[in-house]
């Protein structure tokens, strides 16, 4: 069984096929920045697949009701720690030697209105951005947006659910992840193809434009498998030439930059956060040698992997 963006938002919405899941953790609160926080961390099955996605979406102010943001994740391969039933918290799922590890599925569905946002937003200047705007609910088209989970994301909804906090420390730990988790996305949305006019005639076509997003979910599905760009303009059946400038014009980076910049985010995320060593991700990312994928990502992150692994 395979869940993917198409029927996530509706799956995370009536918790769906995840009835069939063993239920771990369930957690549900009402914050000061973030109007609801669910959270459900299930066993999965072993013929369950489950792509890691992300969606935002904002729905323009009306007659009716205020501006609303909504967040919906699904992140899976995450551990669960338990004796005798019960979360140990001890280990925090770094111990390799532990035998109750469990594979998970963490779902986690955020909402934020207006009322909760407001102190957050810079108001009476000249200079207002799209960030702002809809921050402040005052943007007046609706966006509907697949996210690239990065690195930041994933930890922070691991957050979520690996910490030993209690009561009110739990509160603001919650919503300390949550703020964290909407300026990311915010920001991760707020790209060029929002924030700035349209300057490539063809991408104020609907078709064009979403086969231009399309693209951009090819290319974040094949970060462990490359795929050039004459065979991504197949799979989206746009010219090759169109799709190069409509994907720069819409995100801001050339094609080869936004999907350098996501394969390493990838493997920071499986070198720091699930412990494969630079042999197993220098593999899984598709690298001919393990000297190639390090200078790849010291480009990137600053550092060699073998210097991130140190910290960790």
């Amino acid at each position: 069984m395979l869940l993917t963006g198409e029927n996530l938002s509706l799956e995370v919405e009536n918790n769906g096929i995840f009835n069939t899941m063993n239920l771990l953790q369930q957690q549900q609160f009402s914050l000061p920045q973030c109007s609801n926080m669910v959270s459900f961390r299930y066993e999965k099955a072993s013929d369950f697949e489950a792509e890691d996605e992300g969606y935002f979406n904002y729905s323009a102010a009306d007659n009716r009701s205020e501006a609303v943001i909504n967040l919906k994740f699904c992140v899976n391969a995450n551990t669960y720690c338990q004796k005798n039933g019960v979360s140990c918290n001890q280990c925090l799922h770094t111990d390799t030697n532990c035998q109750q590890k469990l594979n998970t599925l963490d779902v986690v569905s955020l909402t934020f209105k207006k009322s909760n946002l407001l102190a957050f937003v810079t108001t009476g200047t000249e200079n207002a951005t799209i960030t702002d705007d809809i921050l402040s609910g005052t943007y007046k088209a609706n966006i509907n947006s697949k996210l690239v989970l990065c690195s930041k994301v994933k930890i922070a909804l691991q957050n979520i659910f690996n910490t030993n906090f209690e009561g009110s420390l739990l509160h603001i730990h919650l919503n300390a992840q949550a703020q964290l988790l909407l300026a990311t996305c915010v920001n991760n949305i707020t790209a060029p193809a929002i924030a700035e006019p349209i300057t490539c005639k063809f991408l104020a076509n609907r078709d064009d434009s979403e086969k231009i997003l399309k693209a951009r979910e090819i290319l974040m599905s094949h970060y462990a498998n490359p795929i050039t760009i004459k065979e991504l303009s197949k799979k989206v059946a746009m010219n090759e030439c169109y799709l190069k400038k409509g994907f720069k014009e819409t995100f801001g980076l050339t094609i080869f930059e936004f999907y350098q910049n996501y394969r390493m985010e990838q493997a920071r995320f499986l070198l720091y956060d699930k412990g494969l060593n630079v042999t197993e991700v220098s593999v899984m990312l598709g690298y001919s040698s393990i000297s190639h994928f390090s200078t790849a990502f010291k480009k990137h992150t600053g550092i060699k992997p073998c210097e991130l692994l140190m910290q960790s």
